[in-house]
């Protein structure tokens, strides 16, 4: 790379605590920059600066304010408290920018116009140039990042028509930080891809080396998943994965497996059926595709609707799975075949094969309904279903509920306790 690009660490946390020792971390791997995220501003006040600044003398510290009004104030607090740089959104209003440039040139500290959703972020750009800010960032926001969005088109841009320094953030990991770089970003800022990895040091390094060699270093983790890849993300997480991204819901509740060990995730085969009336769900498996899971609504009594033969007809025909509100029997030839099966009841019996019932409309299965192609997610934990039209955003938002939950379980083992890294006594609601 023609240009040294300097990497910024956001500390996006709720506990100042951890944020330190990730810092610790992150400054050990190489970073340049440490910003006071604006979670961490909220939770724990210009505090949280003064820490900073105390630990890590030598460093820039952004304290990432995103100011829309009182500038001055706010300005001043932040260089005060020993911040270098500070942000104000690119969205409030011009005096309000140009009073945090005049702040910040009396307080001694660089000003960031944040470009964030602003409708011609090169026009604002330029303005930032013009009334004396010292940087402009592009930057994706998370929500955004969740459905699939990333900020380098927007960064292209932005380089071409300024001249002052440009950094960006959304997202960004091991594999995207060389086309930041590329793109013309003079700061990268990462946030997940370190904060969340379990070795925040070794993570730091590689996004550093994939910076300054320009070749991306492959991670399995910290991306995020459009389209097709929808699977793949969904392999990667478990139900209660799911259900905390879908907000603590998404359960069918009641239907539990049958096979431990296992899972099954895909798009949902829907079929509704009378209690031991088994043929519409066997006919589900020659309408299903391979990869897909097959949804029985059999209102959640016996008789059996599904069996070893049945089971091995999906193996036949590459069927993820099944789920049946209702009985499933068999189940002792169905564990010998390992396959995804989980149901509310176990019987011996089934009934006869009369042809109630219908494929593919949506049923209410373990309290929910669940439409043709919704995702499924099962597990030793139990079922959840994802809506298809929040297949894909739910799938990155599951992915950043396992990446923190990866990071916690390594501050535990560091000889603590979900508690106390937490901070769960101070957190509760008063």
């Amino acid at each position: 790379m023609s240009r040294e690009a300097r990497l910024q660490v956001a500390l996006d946390f709720m506990n100042l605590h951890r944020a330190l020792a990730v810092a610790r971390e992150a400054v050990d791997g190489g970073a340049d920059i440490l910003e006071v995220g604006t979670p961490l501003l909220k939770a724990e006040g210009a505090e949280a600066v003064r820490r900073l600044r105390a630990a890590f003398p030598d460093h820039v510290i952004v304290a990432d304010t995103k100011t829309n009004d009182a500038g001055r104030l706010e300005m001043e607090i932040a260089a005060k408290a020993g911040a270098n740089v500070a942000t104000v959104m690119g969205l409030a209003s011009p005096s309000t920018i140009e009073e945090c440039v005049e702040c910040g040139r009396n307080y001694g500290i660089d000003v960031e116009v944040d470009l964030m959703e602003v409708a011609d972020p090169e026009a604002v750009a330029a303005k930032a140039e013009e009334w004396g800010a010292a940087y402009v960032s592009v930057h994706c926001p998370i929500d955004e990042q969740m459905r699939g969005g990333d900020p380098f088109e927007r960064l292209r841009r932005v380089r071409r028509r300024v001249g002052i320094r440009v950094a960006v953030a959304g997202g960004i990991n091991s594999e995207t930080a060389p086309v930041a770089v590329s793109s013309g970003a003079d700061v990268v800022i990462v946030g997940g891809a370190i904060t969340k990895a379990e070795d925040a040091r070794a993570a730091t390094h590689r996004i550093k080396e994939a910076m300054r060699t320009g070749v991306a270093a492959e991670t399995d983790l910290f991306k995020r998943v459009r389209g097709d890849d929808v699977r793949r993300a969904l392999d990667q997480v478990s139900t209660p994965n799911v259900s905390d991204a879908l907000h603590r819901s998404g359960e069918l509740a009641g239907i539990l497996p049958i096979v431990p060990g296992v899972r099954a995730v895909g798009p949902a085969v829907t079929v509704r059926t009378y209690p031991g009336d088994w043929a519409k769900p066997v006919e589900a498996i020659d309408h299903a595709k391979p990869g897909d899971v097959i949804v029985v609504d059999a209102g959640g009594v016996p008789p059996a609707v599904w069996g070893e033969l049945a089971t091995e007809s999906c193996l036949q025909a590459k069927i993820a799975g099944v789920v049946i509100d209702g009985a499933i029997r068999d189940v002792d030839s169905i564990r010998k075949l390992s396959f995804p099966a989980f149901a509310r009841h176990v019987t011996p019996t089934a009934w006869e094969p009369k042809g109630f019932g219908e494929i593919g409309v949506p049923v209410r299965v373990g309290g929910r309904v669940v439409a043709p192609g919704d995702w499924i997610v099962a597990d030793d934990s139990g079922v959840v279903v994802v809506p298809r039209q929040k297949a894909g955003e739910t799938a990155n938002r599951a992915l950043d509920v396992l990446e923190r939950e990866n990071r916690l379980r390594e501050e535990i083992r560091r000889a603590s306790t979900l508690s106390r890294v937490m901070e769960l006594l101070r957190w509760e609601k008063k």
